[in-house]
């Protein structure tokens, strides 16, 4: 496991293609979005999805799974955006939401069955373009770990001492926010309903 030290201000390329090698090679990553840490692989790997799983201890059948895109582009590629939902994430994106939409077949078996997936545009430059350099989403979750304080999840040296054999790089954007995102159902977007 790395430590890189970038900030959204200051992109470091480098940092980012050895990023997006580690994600094409099946491996899980440490990114920071516009609100928390975030475990992160490529989501179209099942692979790495499967080790974010075991890592989070999620049932891949059961628990939502979320997806971070470039842009509303990239996402109506994976998820099934109307008229009236295409406003409201035009309005609100990029930033701290997620919208469950209905899923495309263009995601990996892991995601088959399911009939939605959370849509994320963070507001955070490195997040936007680790999604854009691998050409598809980033499947994330929020860093956790048993017995982690919250603060701990929030510092990128404790994140990479707690983690550090599961995952191949940490990217240290400072401390995070304790802000979690807005997570708002689409699937009917003539009736859209916040959960979080």
């Amino acid at each position: 496991m790395r430590l890189l030290r970038m900030y959204p201000t200051s992109i470091n390329t480098r940092y980012i293609d050895m990023l997006v090698d580690a994600m094409r090679d099946g491996q899980v990553v440490v990114i920071p979005t516009d609100t928390r840490y975030a475990l992160a692989c490529d989501a179209l790997s099942n692979r790495a999805v499967e080790r974010i799983c075991k890592l989070k201890g999620l049932d891949p059948g059961k628990h939502p799974l979320s997806v971070v895109c470039a842009d509303l582009s990239q996402a109506s590629g994976y998820a099934v955006i109307d008229n009236r939902s295409f406003r409201i994430l035009k309005d609100t994106l990029p930033g701290p939401y997620t919208y469950i939409l209905p899923v495309t077949p263009s995601l990996p078996k892991v995601f088959k069955g399911r009939r939605e997936v959370g849509i994320r545009v963070p507001d955070n430059d490195i997040a936007r373009i680790l999604a854009s350099e691998m050409g598809n989403p980033l499947m994330t979750s929020t860093v956790s770990w048993p017995g982690a304080d919250e603060s701990d999840t929030l510092m990128p040296p404790a994140i990479a001492e707690a983690l550090g054999r599961d995952v191949a790089f940490v990217v240290d954007a400072g401390n995070c926010t304790d802000a979690l995102t807005t997570i708002v159902d689409l699937t009917d977007s003539s009736n859209p309903v916040t959960i979080r």
